[in-house]
């Protein structure tokens, strides 16, 4: 696994250290000692697969607050996604910055996404399909979320959604919220 950590510290794209040969290649996703080599939370309690049958699909942004906060390995299996992290973190120096990574189901590139970050993501073709691993399993009780287009984080989407749910369209603006 290959490991580049973002402006967002704590934050990390992983791309595939890959073993080829005649058959193909071998590569590890996803190993606990690496992660905790590089400060990540190595714990797996949940995976999700999220399937978007529409090109221009916003999911997010999302998190889990206190004492819920979760720890993700995103990952697009088919299709593509512009897929955006928000640090959320008070105390942090990139508090309300955000990176955003286009993965797709052929660079296989993961972005592990810290706690206390929101995450959400725009499909960029029909038939794309997002894998997650999480830290903690969803607590619907603690799950939030913070508005796509908040001018507090500047986020230059590629384009606008077409499809996107009530809840993720409805969030108030993160100054209001706070």
């Amino acid at each position: 696994m290959i490991f580049a950590e973002t402006p967002l510290k704590g934050a990390y794209v992983i791309d595939l250290e890959r073993r080829e040969d005649d058959r193909g290649f071998f590569a590890r996703s996803w190993c606990g000692d690496e992660a905790r080599k590089h400060g990540l939370n190595p714990r797996v309690a949940q995976c999700n697969v999220s399937f978007n049958s529409t090109a221009g699909t916003l999911r997010g942004l999302h998190y889990q607050a206190a004492p819920c906060q979760e720890a993700k390995l995103v990952r697009c299996t088919r299709g593509s996604v512009f897929d955006v992290i928000v640090d959320l973190r008070p105390d942090s120096p990139t508090f309300r910055q955000h990176v955003a990574v286009v993965l797709t189901a052929d660079n296989r590139k993961g972005l592990y996404v810290p706690e206390d970050f929101a995450h959400g993501f725009l499909t960029l073709e029909d038939a794309t399909e997002v894998f997650y691993q999480m830290s903690e399993a969803y607590a619907p009780e603690y799950a939030r979320g913070v508005r796509w287009n908040d001018p507090a984080f500047a986020i230059p989407w590629p384009s606008l959604p077409q499809v996107i749910s009530e809840r993720d369209r409805s969030y108030p603006d993160w100054r209001a919220a706070r």
